[in-house]
Order: structure tokens, then C-alpha cells, then sequence
């Protein structure tokens, strides 16, 4: 099913890809100026999807991939019972959208979690340039190989650690995401619930719940509400760490 029409704006596209602060975390990385001006071209548009709305949802037609500007979003798929299953949490400088290259439909909702801006990139026409420039192939190819990576992450959170030391690796890899980002390292603001980090790690709400308050006990965090102060990384490392001793 759709969205409504309103809720996703198409804006006309204003910042090159040359221009974006966000340029070495998205396609055109290595890329020359006359190559980015190609990949320009065909970046034609940009999307604003307010908070709660979804820029896909499964089933959908798959035409374009959406390479996230600004905000936070969340990919979930639905159980037979009707409960979603967080499958991912993408912010700026990621893509969205590759899980419909292989049967041409989308597999899973991408919901926004905050209002979030996005640019639109026809998959035909990225393929087609992609054909010309080996850096821009190559790069996609970096990008695909991340997504494999990153789902073999999840599936050894999921398969061999303990609730704690999944939301350690949790917290750690969004810290590290937003580091890279040019955000702090150790202060963030949660733009997911605990019900959400809870689906996507396989825990309860009151499982996540009991290890924010345990590391809180023992140091290593400061929790208020949905504003986390990383006081102790060291020590979140270490938990990870033991689980693959």
C-alpha cells in the first residue's frame, strides 16, 4: 500500500553531490569532479519525508535508490502476526532502497523516525552510468559488500551474545556511524524507541529496559530518557569482546 501523497514532498535538487558535507560517505567517493557532474545529472530530485511516514513500503515498485541526507530512518519487514520486525536503522550518508534490485519490489517498509530528506536516484540510469565509470561501479560495489557485512553483524548479535553485550554492540556501532559523521562519539540523542532497539536485537522492551539501567549502575552510561552520555567505552568493548572469547 502507498502512502499518502502528501506525506512525502518532491523538492527540486539543490546541493551537488561535489557540495554535500556527506559526499565521502555516499556514492561519489573518489570520484572526479567531471564524474560527479554526471552522477549530478541524474540525481535529479530530493525527498522530505516527514517523521512516521514511509518513503517505501513492501511491495512497492522498485525505480529508485535514496541515498539519506538528512535524518534517521528505520527498515522493518511484517511477521505473519502482524508485528514488525526492525530489520535496520540507516542515517545520512546511507542508502536505502537495495533491497528491491533483485525482484524489482521492495521487501521491507523504510519508516522516517525524525523528519528526514533524501536524494532520489533512478537505479536505471545509476546503473547505466555506473557502466561507464569503473570509481562509481566500484563504489557501489563497496556499498553492497557493507550492507552483506553489516547483516552478518546482526546475525552474530542475534546468534551468540548475551542481551547486554548486544546493546554494548549496538551502542558502540551507532556511536562509531555517527562519529564518522562528524557528530560527538560519546553524547547522542536515541531518535529510536526501546520498544524499536528491542525488535531489531531480538530483545524485549524490558529486557533492553534492565541492561540501560545496569550499565547505567555500573558506569558506563548516562541515561536520560532518549539522551545517552557514553561515560566508560572501554568497558562496553570489553563486554562485547567477552562474547567471543
Amino acid at each position: 500500500m502507498q502512502s499518502a501523497p502528501h506525506a512525502i514532498r518532491l523538492e527540486p535538487f539543490k546541493v551537488a553531490c561535489a557540495n554535500c558535507n556527506l559526499r565521502e560517505l555516499c556514492l561519489p567517493v573518489g570520484m572526479s569532479v567531471t564524474q560527479m557532474d554526471q552522477l549530478d545529472a541524474i540525481v535529479a530530485n530530493r525527498r522530505t519525508v516527514p517523521r512516521g511516514e514511509a518513503l517505501y513500503r513492501a511491495g512497492d515498485g522498485f525505480a529508485s535508490l535514496f541515498a539519506v541526507r538528512t535524518g534517521f530512518f528505520k527498515t522493518c519487514v511484517s511477521s505473519e502476526d502482524g508485528r514488525d520486525q526492525v530489520t535496520g536503522f540507516q542515517m545520512g550518508g546511507e542508502l536505502l532502497g537495495l533491497d528491491g534490485i533483485g525482484t524489482d519490489r521492495h521487501t521491507c517498509d523504510a519508516v522516517a523516525l525524525e523528519d528526514a530528506n533524501v536524494c532520489v536516484i533512478p537505479y536505471h540510469q545509476l546503473e547505466g552510468l555506473a557502466r561507464e565509470l569503473s570509481d562509481l561501479q566500484r563504489q557501489f560495489h563497496r556499498i553492497m559488500s557493507r550492507e552483506i557485512v553489516r547483516d552478518h553483524g546482526v546475525m552474530l548479535l542475534l546468534g551468540s551474545m548475551r542481551a547486554e553485550e548486544r546493546l554494548a554492540a549496538f551502542l558502540l556501532n551507532l556511536t562509531q556511524r555517527l562519529r564518522a559523521r562528524g557528530f560527538s562519539g560519546s553524547s547522542l540523542i536515541l531518535r529510536m524507541t526501546r520498544e524499536e532497539i528491542g525488535s531489531y536485537l531480538g530483545l524485549k522492551l524490558e529486557t533492553v529496559s534492565r541492561a540501560f539501567s545496569r550499565f547505567q549502575d555500573d558506569g558506563m552510561l548516562e541515561v536520560r530518557q532518549r539522551h545517552i552520555e557514553i561515560l566508560d567505552a572501554p568497558a562496553l568493548q570489553k563486554l562485547v569482546n567477552g562474547s567471543s572469547c
